[in-house]
């Protein structure tokens, strides 16, 4: 989980570094991982890439989701900074939590509770200085919100598919689904589609689509959504850290006391204590 989120926080910078339109990005992020995942799902027979006929509408909906979401979410962050895109694309760090004391109908603990607090305050120190909700940043962060909901769904969707189907072949048809919806978006936009250099999108496909979001569909089955949706805020801290090393969004004190705080959070959440303790 910690891998798939430090992953997925290079992909704005990719996308940034891309010379084609912000969704535009979002279908190569998925075309050019796209083969690459359906041989590896496929594996000898081919037959381990049929999901049973209950997960079809699950895979078409988390999908579909997920193809809105890196539009929503790539728009988002050509229009605001790095660590705004991360923190507020990742918005699904409390709505999949919630979502897990919904579906087993319980209140979390008072641990839990804890663990759930210092995340919220540790992400919003993750800001920083660059958490300005300015004019110039409104409309991408709005963008981001909208992905972070959109991703919520998507994690959604795809926990269940993962009770009953392996993480390849579930990464695979679900990105099948996505890849001709983010086509058409970008072409209803009038964006560029054809990139004159392709370095940062192959970079985005490697590393977000197939390191990144392979490794959170293979956690999705092994981690709470209450671990899940904490480590998510993993990301904003790696993101924070690119926008400075790369475009001089500079962090400060409380950039490391939040990531510190949501550290502690993600400690006591996942780790194991006997009854006695």
């Amino acid at each position: 989980m910690v891998g798939a989120n430090i992953a997925l926080a290079f992909g704005p910078w990719f996308v940034r570094l891309a010379d084609t339109g912000p969704v535009a990005a979002g279908f190569w992020r998925i075309a050019l991982a796209l083969p690459v995942l359906l041989v590896a799902a496929a594996g000898r027979d081919g037959r381990t890439m049929l999901p049973p006929r209950g997960l079809w509408l699950p895979l078409l909906v988390g999908g579909l989701a997920f193809a809105v979401d890196l539009g929503a979410w790539h728009i988002g962050i050509r229009r605001t900074t790095l660590a705004n895109a991360t923190l507020f694309g990742n918005c699904a760090v409390l709505i999949f939590p919630l979502y897990g004391f919904i579906a087993m109908r319980r209140w979390p603990t008072r641990t839990q509770g804890l663990a759930l607090s210092l995340a919220a305050v540790g992400g919003v120190l993750l800001l920083g200085r660059s958490a300005e909700l300015s004019s110039r940043h409104l409309a991408g962060d709005l963008f981001c919100l909208l992905a972070g909901v959109l991703y919520a769904v998507y994690f959604i969707a795809m926990r269940g598919v993962r009770q009953t189907m392996a993480p390849l072949p579930a990464l695979a048809l679900s990105s099948a689904a996505g890849v001709l919806p983010l086509l058409l978006f970008a072409l209803a936009l009038g964006e560029t589609i054809l990139p004159q250099h392709w370095g940062p999108l192959f970079a985005l496909a490697m590393v977000s689509q197939i390191a990144g979001q392979g490794l959170m569909i293979y956690a999705l089955g092994h981690l709470s959504p209450l671990v899940v949706g904490l480590a998510l805020l993993v990301q904003p801290l790696v993101g924070a850290t690119i926008g400075w090393l790369a475009y001089g969004e500079r962090l400060g004190p409380m950039d490391a006391v939040g990531g510190a705080l949501v550290a502690a959070a993600l400690v006591i959440v996942s780790a194991r204590r006997s009854p006695e303790r």
